[in-house]
């Protein structure tokens, strides 16, 4: 059974897609890589991030010391490929808005990996929402407020958990804490894959 619950205005639609879906997603995920090979990117202040990464769409999110950016081209120099069916329906399912988006991020957590408090705002537009999908590992989804510091709250995701930052969350501080390493069966050597969906243009 699917649970839909609100917390600090970030939706939950916790158990969202079933073990089918979501071997079926990673199956279309490994499509995507095999065309744009994930990379470990490195900050502007030259630390490498402990989350491999890649994209899918019109877009992709490149960090490097030049800044982050989104880009239409891959350091390689080639286009991203398409966002999967699979994946966009999910966004067309929970999103609430019509248009579609044109960046799908992937990274991937391997064990020790963390994402630190973070706003979403290389976009060109703060009116679209983003959208995260979890497979794999569970992983602790710490959320704050627009400005850093003050309270926060964390809960564990799941595999096939949805998360949805809209209206008043899309400009909330946010990240990872941690990953229970070995905890879902999904990936047979253990980690985490979150997708975010974005109107990048």
């Amino acid at each position: 059974m699917v649970q839909r619950l609100t917390e600090r205005d970030f939706e939950f639609h916790l158990g969202y897609l079933g073990r089918a879906a979501q071997t079926a997603i990673l199956a279309d995920i490994r499509d995507v890589v095999k065309q744009a090979p994930m990379i470990q990117p490195m900050t502007p202040q030259r630390q490498k991030m402990s989350v491999r990464m890649t994209s899918a769409g019109r877009f992709g999110w490149i960090a490097d010391p030049d800044g982050y950016r989104y880009d239409q081209r891959q350091p390689s120099g080639k286009t991203w490929p398409d966002i999967p069916r699979s994946i966009l329906k999910i966004w067309r399912a929970v999103s609430g808005v019509t248009r579609d988006p044109d960046c799908c991020l992937i990274n991937f957590y391997g064990e020790g990996a963390r994402l630190g408090m973070h706003q979403d705002k290389d976009e060109g537009s703060f009116d679209w929402p983003v959208v995260s999908i979890s497979l794999g590992d569970e992983a602790l989804f710490r959320m704050g407020d627009v400005t850093r510091g003050g309270k926060t709250s964390s809960v564990w995701l799941k595999s096939g958990d949805v998360v949805v930052m809209g209206g008043a969350a899309r400009l909330k501080y946010h990240g990872v804490d941690r990953i229970k390493f070995g905890s879902s069966p999904l990936l047979k050597k253990g980690g985490r894959i979150n997708l975010t969906l974005r109107v990048a243009g």
